[in-house]
């Protein structure tokens, strides 16, 4: 059958057009120009990169030397930014060194749960004095220190605790930020990052304490319980002078050992207090997927502590035998109104 030159030429470039569209990094959200939450939803996808198999795909924001990479030609992720405009640059590379990318610009709101009015103390992590010792509330032992690092980071400053452990130890690593004894409502937010091999980590522990007016200091606790593959909550069992600290489980789903390694992951924590230290744990949200917890139990204690803001970050040990664990902590803000 003979074919026409014109219905040659529509051909060629339809088949073109499709080529070219796999040839460099589709970005399915968000679109170019639009104005979205933090933190918001990205998906990419691309197949060739200058005509060559794509390897890894990635992201960046801005002027940042950190690119989040991905071993696929895939990208289905959550990404924090501060408010405001950005340029997020979504990437692939060729298995013959191509690099191809796609940049869309961005605008980030306040986000609805945090006020506008909100007070915010961020990059904790690179605050001098942070101290580490061994939590009493596991067994064994455990030796730890912290130190900032700049790789892996996504700000440039990170903070790595690393601790050397025996039966099933943990160490607790702590920072003063300030004193607020009249806010009543918290977001802690962090991303985190765990090195491969991670056999030896069963636990985080993500805690906020604070010190009220009339003595008392609520503990905000949660921790990503590997043992029973949930996060649990922090309760006083007791009263405020007689306490009975414990950690109770809870129906939001979490194993620190299933965590991917060596690829940041965005944990969010969301509790808010009354005058009384009652503490109502709302929600976790780790990697954008968000689980409500809306439990009201008791959280407060007479301990005699000055007026303060502290920060901890425990992990916790594996193994009866000995061992060592790490994790890195980077772009770690309260939000608190």
């Amino acid at each position: 059958m003979k074919v026409s030159k014109k219905l040659a030429i529509a051909v060629f470039l339809f088949v073109s057009t499709i080529i070219s569209s796999f040839a460099s990094v589709i970005v399915n959200t968000p679109a170019n120009n639009s104005e979205v939450s933090s933190p918001f939803s990205l998906s990419a996808f691309t197949s060739l990169c200058s005509g060559q198999q794509v390897s890894a795909t990635g992201y960046s924001l801005d002027s940042s030397t950190y690119t989040t990479i991905f071993k696929a030609p895939a990208i289905a992720t959550a990404v924090s930014a501060s408010p405001g405009g950005h340029i997020l640059h979504v990437k692939a590379w060729g298995v013959s060194g191509a690099s191809c990318v796609t940049d869309v610009a961005l605008t980030v709101g306040t986000s609805s749960t945090i006020p506008s009015g909100a007070i915010s103390v961020s990059s904790l992590q690179t605050l001098g004095g942070w101290t580490a010792i061994h939590d009493t509330g596991t067994p064994g032992s455990s030796n730890g220190w912290s130190a900032i690092t700049s790789s892996p980071s996504r700000s440039g400053a990170a903070r790595k605790f690393s601790m050397n452990y025996s039966y099933y130890g943990g160490e607790r690593y702590s920072i003063l930020f300030g004193d607020d004894e009249g806010a009543s409502n918290f977001i802690f937010d962090s991303w985190v990052y765990i090195p491969s091999p991670n056999s030896d980590l069963v636990n985080l522990e993500l805690d906020l304490n604070q010190v009220l007016s009339g003595g008392q200091t609520v503990i905000y606790g949660m921790q990503c319980d590997g043992w029973s593959n949930t996060w649990d909550i922090s309760v006083n069992k007791g009263t405020t002078s007689h306490p009975s600290n414990q950690w109770v489980h809870t129906g939001a789903k979490c194993n620190v050992r299933n965590w991917s390694t060596n690829t940041w992951h965005h944990v969010q924590l969301s509790y808010s207090r009354n005058d009384t230290g009652w503490i109502t744990y709302k929600y976790v949200s780790l990697d954008g997927a968000q689980q409500n917890i809306n439990t009201t139990v008791l959280g407060a204690y007479n301990l005699g502590w000055w007026p303060t803001l502290l920060v901890n970050v425990q992990i916790d040990g594996a193994t009866s035998g000995s061992g060592s664990a790490a994790a890195i902590v980077d772009d770690l803000t309260v939000y608190r109104w």
